[in-house]
C-alpha cells in the first residue's frame, strides 16, 4: 500500500494479489478499514476509485496484479449557523413533523464539500432544526435530512426528511422512481421534436473527471422526458421530467443532443443573449407522505431573474411561470 497526501486529498494505491473474482468495493473496505462499505461505494460513485487507471464500478471484479487507486478528500462536518448569513433565507413551501419542502435559491450549495467553506442548505436547515444533526454522517456521505440534491446554480424545490423514518421511506420512493420531479429549462437552439425522451447512460467523463458525460461503458442508465413549452429565435423553453437522478442528468443529456441548458458554463457555451445564470429551475415535486400516505404536490414559480430574461426574449411569447 502506498499513500500520497496532497493538500486535503489522500491518494492510496493498493495492489491486488489474491487471485481473482473479488469485488473492488469489498476489497477496498477490507484494505482500508477506516472506510465503511457505504463510504467506499460513495467514492466509487464519485469516480474516486480507479482500477488500472480506469474508473471502477462497485461490481468490478479484480484479478491478480490489478492496481486500485483510492482518492479520499477531507470532509467537514456541518456547523449550525444563523440562517441570515450570506443573504440566503430559507423559503419553506411545505412543513410538518416529518417533511420539509424548500425552495432553494440559486447559488446555494446543498451540503458541505471539499474546498467549499461557504454557506450551505445544510447549515440553514440545522439553524432551523438542530435535531437534524442526529441523521448526519459526513464520513459516509450522509447529510441531515438530504434525500436528493440540486446543483448549486439550480433553483427550486427540494425535499428534506426531518426524521430517520421519513428519510428511509422517502429514500425508498426515490430508489423506486415514485417521486415526480419536473423542471423548467431554457435550451440553446430549437428542438426538432415537441416532446420526447432521452435515454442514455451517464458516467464520469474519462477525459475531464470533474464532468459527467454520456458514456458507452461504465455509465448508469438515465432517462429524461421533455415537452416544449415555448420557442424563441435562439432558445427553447422546455418542461423536463427526470425518471432517474444521475449527477447533472438534465445538463448532460441536453448537451449530448446539441441543446445545452442556456447559461451552463460547464456543458454549454457563451450565448447571445446570455441569461443571468444557468436557466434550470426545479418547478414541481410530487411524493407520497411517508406517514400519512397522502400525495403531496408543490410547485415553485420561476424566479424573477429568469422570468425577466424570458420577457426580454419576447414579451408576447414568454408568459409567466
Amino acid at each position: 500500500m502506498i499513500q500520497d497526501e496532497m493538500g486535503d486529498r489522500t491518494i492510496t494505491r493498493l495492489s491486488y494479489t489474491d487471485g481473482e473474482g473479488e469485488r473492488v468495493d469489498k476489497f477496498v473496505a477490507s484494505a482500508l478499514p477506516h472506510l465503511s462499505r457505504v463510504r467506499v461505494q460513495a467514492l466509487i460513485e464519485q469516480g474516486q476509485v480507479q482500477v488500472n487507471q480506469r474508473p471502477a464500478r462497485a461490481s468490478t471484479r479484480l484479478v491478480s496484479g490489478d492496481v486500485v487507486e483510492v482518492v479520499e478528500t477531507a470532509q467537514r462536518a456541518p456547523v449550525p449557523r444563523s440562517s441570515s448569513e450570506e443573504g440566503f433565507p430559507l423559503e419553506v413551501v411545505f412543513e410538518d413533523e416529518q417533511v420539509l419542502v424548500v425552495n432553494k435559491p440559486p447559488g446555494l450549495v446543498v451540503h458541505p464539500a471539499p474546498g467549499y467553506a461557504g454557506m450551505t442548505l445544510v447549515d440553514l436547515l440545522l439553524a432551523r432544526h438542530p435535531s437534524l444533526a442526529q441523521m448526519s454522517n459526513p464520513s459516509e456521505g450522509r447529510w441531515p435530512g438530504i434525500v436528493h440534491r440540486l446543483d448549486k446554480d439550480t433553483s427550486g424545490l427540494l425535499i428534506v426528511a426531518k426524521t430517520s423514518e421519513a428519510l428511509t421511506l422517502l429514500s425508498q420512493q426515490f430508489q423506486e422512481r415514485q417521486v415526480v420531479k419536473r423542471y423548467l429549462a431554457l435550451l440553446d437552439g430549437r428542438l426538432s421534436l415537441k416532446e420526447g425522451a432521452i435515454e442514455a447512460p451517464i458516467g464520469r467523463d474519462p477525459r475531464q473527471r470533474h464532468r459527467m458525460a454520456v458514456v458507452a461503458q461504465g455509465g448508469r442508465q438515465a432517462q429524461t422526458l421533455f415537452w416544449v413549452e415555448r420557442e424563441f429565435a435562439r432558445f427553447t423553453l422546455a418542461k423536463v421530467q427526470i425518471l432517474t437522478g444521475r449527477t447533472h442528468q438534465i445538463r448532460v443529456h441536453f448537451a449530448a443532443i446539441g441543446h445545452p441548458v442556456a447559461g451552463d458554463a460547464l456543458y454549454g457555451h457563451v450565448q447571445t443573449p446570455q441569461p443571468p445564470r444557468m436557466f434550470l429551475h426545479a418547478l414541481e415535486v410530487q411524493f407520497t407522505h411517508p406517514t400519512t400516505g397522502e400525495l403531496v404536490v408543490r410547485t415553485a414559480p420561476l424566479p424573477a431573474d429568469l422570468q425577466a430574461f424570458l420577457q426580454a426574449l419576447g414579451p408576447e411569447n414568454a408568459g409567466a411561470y
